[in-house]
């Protein structure tokens, strides 16, 4: 029976010094990058749990635990990749991602096609099955206060 799964996946990392900023997979110039066990890409991360909770697998936290040694540093487009072969080795298509990532600076547009293309090549789908989009919260909140970074993102599966 042909199913229809709608994911949707959040993630949230504080800015700290001395370490590069990636989102999406891209190195964006930036004097702060973000805190985590990975490279604390919020973007990915948010992709990534959007698929796994539209699978009705484990979430990032379950798959690739901080707690784990093998992850520390790792690039989370390596981890994307992975669930995007797990997927299909589950005959899951994946329809599109939509995401938004939450910040006052950087500015993100500058950077959306290559996060796009990253996505996209790291899933081995369409680049017209990705969208991002930067936001601002108008100097509202923990981003509105240049404290970090957030990211929503939600997607469609196809699952036979």
């Amino acid at each position: 029976m042909d199913t229809l799964r709608i994911g949707n996946g959040f993630d949230v990392h504080p800015f700290v010094m001395g370490r590069d900023l990636v989102i999406g997979g891209k190195k964006i110039d930036y004097k702060f990058g973000l805190a985590g066990h990975s490279d604390a890409d919020v973007l990915t991360h948010s992709v990534i749990d959007a698929l796994l909770g539209a699978a009705g697998m484990p979430d990032i936290g379950r798959l690739f635990p901080d707690t784990d040694g093998r992850y520390k540093d790792i690039n989370s487009i390596t981890l994307l990749r992975d669930v995007g072969r797990q997927l299909k080795n589950c005959n899951i298509a994946i329809i599109n991602i939509d995401s938004v990532v939450i910040c006052q600076e950087p500015r993100i547009a500058p950077h959306v096609d290559e996060m796009k293309l990253n996505i996209s090549t790291a899933l081995a789908i369409e680049l017209s099955r990705v969208g991002i989009k930067g936001k601002t919260t108008e100097g509202l909140g923990f981003t509105g206060r240049g404290e970090g970074i957030a990211a929503y993102s939600v997607c469609l599966l196809h699952m036979d």
